[in-house]
């Protein structure tokens, strides 16, 4: 990808107007939120409502690095079709490896804001708590909270468990009692995650063990000096696969988008 002074000056001016549109959409989710907050507070209900803020995926880098911009009038208009690109989503994940649709961090690590006056301490406002969660622990948080309890049979037949653990005690800072590994798995793209360490696979491509307390930006592949250990993990994240019913992906590995971008030029 090249660097913003090697590039054209009208490339400068479409790249900048695709960011523009991507920050508009952004300023919409924010003006959207404040108007549920302010609903909220009106009601008189906002200390005592849970509020849980996430994205579902990291940077999303379809149409290769220099994004999308199709359809009749102005970039954004009513038209367009835009894509941000791999140059913005690489930019958008930094410090983080790939993007969405990858298991690297930079395709599931997003921030989750909590906000609940009444539940959460107030000396826990603002602070960052480093504990991994999944989508999966939004369910069991709100199972937890409202005293219900999950159903284990529908129609009359019996039903997968609940997964995930309720995010309570990490609102106080405390460590969640997650007895399970978090797994994934996108397009044929898969990963575990059991503490510190993390287990990740592209597509097509060997596993990578890395320590994610010493190596966040998953740059030290430690599966050689640690082959017991990704053996263990692997093993659960098949076993998990079985259980779950996830089937192999057919699809392509995402490696085409440059190919695939030059043709749409």
């Amino acid at each position: 990808m090249p660097t913003w002074e090697s590039r054209a000056e009208d490339r400068r001016q479409r790249f900048d107007e695709i960011m523009a549109v991507y920050a508009a959409m952004i300023e919409r989710i924010d003006l959207a939120m404040g108007t549920l907050v302010e609903g909220l507070e009106r009601r008189g209900v906002l200390e005592n409502t849970l509020i849980l803020f996430l994205s579902d995926n990291g940077g999303n880098a379809e149409g290769g690095p220099p994004g999308v911009t199709r359809g009749e009038g102005p970039i954004g208009g009513p038209q367009s079709y835009v894509l941000l690109g791999m140059d913005w989503a690489t930019l958008a994940n930094t410090p983080f490896r790939r993007y969405k649709h990858f298991t690297h961090e930079g395709g599931i690590s997003t921030p989750l804001i909590a906000h609940w006056p009444s539940g959460i301490p107030a000396g826990r406002g603002g602070t960052l708590e480093k504990q991994p969660v999944h989508l999966i622990d939004v369910m069991a948080t709100a199972v937890d909270l409202a005293g219900a309890s999950y159903p284990r049979e529908f129609a009359g037949h019996a039903i997968e468990p609940m997964q995930g653990v309720s995010l309570r005690p990490a609102f106080d800072g405390k460590p969640l009692a997650r007895k399970e590994p978090i797994f994934w798995e996108h397009e044929g793209n898969k990963a575990v995650r059991d503490g510190a360490w993390k287990l990740v696979l592209r597509h097509k491509q060997p596993w990578q063990l890395f320590d994610m307390d010493a190596d966040r930006t998953e740059q030290n592949d430690l599966i050689r000096q640690q082959p017991e250990r990704a053996a263990r993990l692997e093993a659960a994240w098949n076993d998990w696969a079985r259980r779950t019913f996830v089937d192999e992906w057919p699809g392509p590995d995402h490696t085409d988008w440059g190919e695939d971008i030059k043709q749409r030029q």
